[in-house]
């Protein structure tokens, strides 16, 4: 099995680019959905959060009030940074189970992490191949708006504190760009993923 990084800037394109990689066979871990599993009540990372944080930043129901949790370590640097020791290991051990998982089911398949900060935590260097989806900032800000209901300086300020995109194009092996419709994507993603097939079935 291969393992495959999927990455890209914010509204660049990255979960319509993994769900056809999952439809055409790819298993693929999603990040995001992991970071929130692990902040749950019996997850990891959900004990030393609510000690360093206080009770304040949970609900009625004893869950973490996530937009409480935002505002408060997006305001500080250094907070989030301390979330971030707390969810990016709880996170990294989830992802080993489930890549364990899928080498002993599929062991010619394609696995595939889809996360945004691939590069910037170094995860990228334990792959074996790293796609980035990739479109002007133009486009990113448009579908920004229109996804998040954000204002234009809103997005702008999110891409500004991300990886500038000509960086993140030197450490990947594959490009994605999702400028076009997203027939024009689907087209790409079938050809990578025919790439990474191959590749799989030499791996083996």
């Amino acid at each position: 099995m291969i393992k495959v990084g999927l990455t890209g800037g914010y509204a660049s394109g990255k979960s319509f680019a993994a769900a056809e990689f999952e439809r055409l066979g790819c298993h693929v871990i999603y990040a995001d959905r992991l970071g929130h599993a692990v902040l749950e009540p019996d997850g990891d990372a959900f004990p030393p959060t609510v000690e360093a944080f206080g009770p304040e930043i949970l609900d009625a129901d004893g869950r973490i009030d996530r937009k409480k949790l935002a505002a408060i370590v997006f305001a500080a640097p250094e907070l989030l940074e301390r979330l971030n020791s707390f969810v990016h290991p709880a996170v990294f051990r989830l992802e080993e189970q489930l890549l364990a998982q899928f080498v002993a089911e599929d062991p010619r398949g394609i696995a595939m992490l889809e996360a945004a900060i691939l590069i910037e935590t170094g995860r990228y260097a334990t792959l074996n191949r790293l796609i980035l989806t990739a479109c002007s900032t133009e486009t990113q800000i448009a579908r920004g708006m229109k996804r998040d209901g954000m204002t234009r300086e809103q997005v702008l300020a999110r891409i500004n504190r991300q990886m500038p995109l000509a960086e993140k194009k030197r450490y990947a092996d594959y490009l994605i760009n999702t400028d076009g419709p997203k027939e024009t994507t689907a087209r790409q993603v079938a050809s990578v993923y025919q790439d990474l097939k191959q590749l799989a079935e030499n791996h083996a």
